[in-house]
């Protein structure tokens, strides 16, 4: 069975584990980043903000990092690039994966309540255009709904990442893909999209899911 790694507890990643698991996949949610050894397949979930000093910036409207998880999440892409090994990364995710790359933040961006997660009406929804040949093309087609819960946003993508969807209505990078080294990210949560969170106003997260460990396999 395909093991995928996720730095973290397994009780606070539940989510992804049910979708990880409803594919096929045996999911290793640790603090210890020695057990990433054996996984064919890193995850990237979702979390709070990123320490802005990681991509050169002073803090300016960043939420307090956790430097801990900061440091082993870097450790764990250079890790996984180093043994060319598949990633996905999911909101946090996606963003960690672009300052492990070179790329830098937004830390607030103008439209972040078009984005954020809202305590009353919970994640936002709003469409988003994926770029011709790219993998969500592939999965989706041109242009699809997805649920939203961040305020940061890619700035500067990284060397060799290439932009593969934007928000439909204000340009923000949603998705970004690297095919020659298996390297993903969305900005949305398709695991609160896929099987028992599975919601009509969006397209089925699974989809991204199945992509990822075909890629692990």
């Amino acid at each position: 069975m395909t093991k995928i790694y996720g730095y973290g507890v397994r009780e606070k990643l539940a989510n992804y584990a049910s979708a990880l698991e409803g594919c096929g996949a045996e999911c290793v949610f640790s603090l210890d980043v020695e057990e990433a050894l054996d996984c064919q397949g890193l995850l990237l979930p979702g979390g709070g903000d990123i320490d802005p000093a990681r991509y050169g910036q002073p803090s300016a409207g960043s939420e307090a990092p956790d430097l801990q998880r900061d440091a082993a999440e870097l450790e764990l892409v250079s890790r996984f690039l180093v043994w060319g090994r598949p990633i996905l990364g999911i909101c946090r995710g996606i963003q960690l994966l672009n300052v492990a790359l070179g790329g830098d933040l937004i830390q607030d961006i103008p439209t972040a309540a078009d984005h954020k997660h809202d305590a009353a009406l919970g994640d936002r929804v709003h469409g988003v255009e994926a770029a011709p040949g790219s993998f969500l093309e592939g999965l989706y087609g041109s242009a699809f709904p997805v649920n939203s819960a961040h305020h940061q946003a890619l700035g500067q993508v990284a060397p060799g990442l290439r932009v593969a969807a934007r928000s439909q209505a204000d340009g923000v990078i949603e998705a970004v893909e690297w095919p020659e080294k298996r390297i993903y990210g969305v900005q949305w949560h398709p695991e609160r999209m896929s099987f028992t969170l599975r919601r009509e106003d969006t397209v089925d997260g699974r989809p991204i899911f199945d992509f990822f460990l075909g890629l692990c396999r």
